[in-house]
């Protein structure tokens, strides 16, 4: 039998996916005039593929190759995060977009060995999440701008967020609405990923009203509403997931009102309030339960958890109000908040394993 891949060898892949999140956020705040090192400046205009291709890409990848289990489902992940690699060290595009492209591939293989293992709805909604990916690449590859690709790559973060959360509504009572409208949500976001390579405005709008749909449908049917009544990790997790669909919703209906579309005002807005509003608060929920299994150590929940989270809200909400009120400075510190949201959890959850390395106290004998 075929031994997975150790948990210190995984460690490596997990550096690359961490300096394509550094470098992806400093030249996002490139972009916006702040003062970054000119390695990350020279990169503002690959911004969008260092997050989702370099970054998401590579800690996707890792997860569902831990999951498979086999050694050559490692192979994207490394792809993704040599792609980031070359990137980060200014190397041309052209390298980067066939290693992404080839992690992408590799995730859609990955995909289908997870279904052939279990063939349900929400192992399906992988596999497609992850053809967004490969679509959006190929885009990328055959000299299509990025704003064509943006919206397959959108989709590959949500639908995979939305395939992981369908899976627990089956430990709700049954409802039979759940699924036939499920299957009609995404059925409006691939329709509107696709058109809007040809008639962009058609396609961007049926888009956001997928997305919108889907925020409704994740806020009407996800356990995280039962769960917000719990206490501890449980109830962090819920909120987690509660603030990051009210963020889907917002980007949605920018993205209704144009903003999906470049150089709209309201542009910045309906990306990073999913991008960053919703995925990321994915991630700071998930990641207490999804860390530890990656690389095998103990992460003890502590209320703590909540402080990143709350610098992202605030920080985003910030952002998005200078950009309403046209008012660049504050969109500026709010971005600069962003990212310090993010070195905060990243702190957090370093701090959160060293507690979990510390021995349990013994107890006093009688």
């Amino acid at each position: 039998m075929i031994r997975d891949v150790p948990p210190p060898a995984r460690l490596p892949l997990l550096a690359l996916g961490l300096l394509s999140l550094v470098t992806g956020v400093l030249a996002g705040l490139g972009r916006l005039g702040v003062a970054v090192p000119e390695f990350a400046l020279a990169q503002a205009g690959s911004h969008a593929a260092l997050m989702i291709c370099a970054f998401f890409g590579t800690v996707i990848s890792l997860e569902r190759a831990v999951a498979l289990g086999r050694p050559w489902a490692y192979l994207g992940p490394a792809a993704a995060g040599a792609g980031g690699l070359v990137l980060a060290l200014g190397g041309p595009p052209a390298p980067a977009q066939w290693l992404f492209a080839g992690a992408a591939a590799g995730l859609v293989l990955a995909s289908v060995e997870v279904m052939r293992r279990q063939l349900a709805l929400f192992t399906a909604m992988l596999g497609i999440a992850a053809l967004c990916w490969l679509a959006g690449c190929l885009l990328w590859l055959a000299g299509a701008g990025l704003h064509l690709a943006v919206p397959f790559w959108l989709a590959f973060l949500v639908l995979t967020i939305a395939a992981e959360r369908l899976e627990l509504t089956r430990l709700l009572p049954a409802r039979p609405a759940a699924m036939p409208s499920f299957v009609a949500v995404v059925a409006l976001i691939l329709g509107g990923a696709l058109a809007a390579v040809w008639q962009p405005d058609t396609g961007l709008a049926l888009f956001a009203a997928g997305l919108l749909a889907l925020a409704a449908w994740l806020l009407s049917f996800d356990i995280a509403r039962h769960n917000a009544r719990q206490t501890g990790l449980a109830r962090f997790i819920a909120i987690c997931l509660l603030s990051g669909y009210a963020w889907l919703a917002a980007g949605a209906l920018a993205g209704l009102a144009g903003g999906f579309a470049p150089g709209h005002a309201l542009h910045d807005l309906a990306l990073h309030a999913i991008a960053l509003g919703f995925v990321f608060a994915m991630v700071f929920g998930h990641a207490p339960i999804i860390f530890p299994a990656v690389v095998k150590v103990k992460m003890p929940y502590h209320p703590v958890f909540y402080l990143p989270l709350a610098l992202l809200h605030l920080s985003l909400a910030a952002r998005v109000a200078g950009g309403l009120a046209d008012t660049f400075v504050l969109r500026q510190w709010g971005a600069t908040a962003n990212a310090l949201s993010l070195v905060v959890f990243i702190a957090t959850l370093l701090t959160s394993v060293a507690r979990g390395r510390r021995p349990a106290p013994r107890r006093r004998a009688r």
